[in-house]
């Protein structure tokens, strides 16, 4: 099978520990090049990963004319201005979540992708995994009936020291966490949100450290999420819930956030409860194979420009509302 090469620009600790081994699990991703703020440090992932070149810069890595793909992992401040050189470079792009800070940079850097003839695809992995495509499949079929009500919640330990924690980092409970509850919500509705109300709770480097949120949509729908980083520090580990009430029945699930392995969510109706089992992959290697055979193949990317860019204006209303 043909496969891509992709070079990874940076070394970010969900780059080694998530997105790193995903592409060695991946079946159309060649492992080629990796780059670092230092030669030593991008050598260090070379010799642990399995690299073919490790560079000391970014810009030598957007300069190797073998790297077709590049996945951007680097603190949420730094995306808009490394997508852009690398789809400048003519490198198709897979951009951490959140893929920018708000909408307007995503649209400047999904513009420049159209300009280059080459893809960009927002890394949300949790949204390939069987378990988020089946609970879609469930919800859209009307298995529970008409969606009334979705409530989220993600929450974290809290942290000593990390980019997460800074405000000119683009730190805080929404961007890190917030964003996969947002995008939770949007991928189980059609509807369009027209109202929103939040709160939020700020410490670190003036940044959010827990934050409330209440979403009306236009056809109805009311939604919320909680998200925080509250729960001590590295200590009892954290929260994932969700559920999903219809006129029908509800859906109720504690499966983690790119949780890998045994998983499960429970779907309550009048006279039964169904339980729907998977055995999860890793939600990395998925997304690498997605955008790599949109490469080879010509295919969507399965996280859309529009999906994206919804997301972002939904995140912007929030961050407003709670005065980030």
């Amino acid at each position: 099978m043909e496969k891509v090469k992709w070079g990874v620009l940076g070394t970010a600790g969900i780059a080694a520990g998530q997105t790193i081994p995903g592409m060695l699990k991946a079946s159309k991703c060649e492992l080629y090049a990796v780059a670092g703020r230092s030669l030593a440090k991008a050598e260090s992932y070379k010799e642990r990963f399995g690299f073919a070149k490790a560079y000391g810069s970014y810009d030598e890595l957007l300069a190797d004319e073998e790297v077709c793909a590049v996945y951007v992992p680097l603190p949420n401040d730094l995306h808009k201005e490394w997508v852009i050189k690398a789809l400048n470079a003519g490198k198709h792009v897979l951009c951490e979540k959140p893929i920018a800070l708000n909408a307007k940079e995503a649209e400047e850097m999904f513009d420049a992708a159209r300009k280059n003839n080459v893809y960009l695809m927002e890394a949300y992995a949790y949204l390939h995994s069987p378990y988020v495509k089946n609970l879609k499949d469930d919800v859209s079929s009307g298995l529970i009936g008409d969606i009334l009500y979705i409530d989220t919640s993600f929450v974290t330990q809290g942290y000593k020291e990390d980019i997460r924690i800074h405000k000119s980092k683009g730190g805080g409970a929404v961007y890190d966490l917030g964003c996969y509850c947002t995008t939770m919500i949007l991928s189980l509705t059609d509807q369009n949100p027209v109202k929103v109300s939040a709160a939020a709770e700020f410490g670190y480097d003036d940044v959010d450290v827990m934050t409330s949120a209440v979403i009306g949509f236009d056809g109805g729908l009311r939604a919320s999420f909680n998200v925080g980083m509250v729960l001590g520090e590295e200590k009892f580990g954290r929260y994932d819930n969700l559920f999903v009430y219809g006129t029908k029945g509800y859906i109720r699930s504690a499966v983690e956030y790119n949780q890998e392995g045994k998983a499960e969510y429970k779907i309550y109706l009048d006279d039964e409860v169904i339980t729907r089992s998977f055995d999860l992959p890793q939600n990395y290697s998925l997304e690498i194979d997605q955008l790599s055979g949109c490469i080879l193949s010509g295919d969507t990317p399965y996280v859309t420009e529009g999906f994206s860019l919804k997301n972002l204006k939904l995140m912007d209303e929030i961050l407003e509302k709670i005065g980030y």
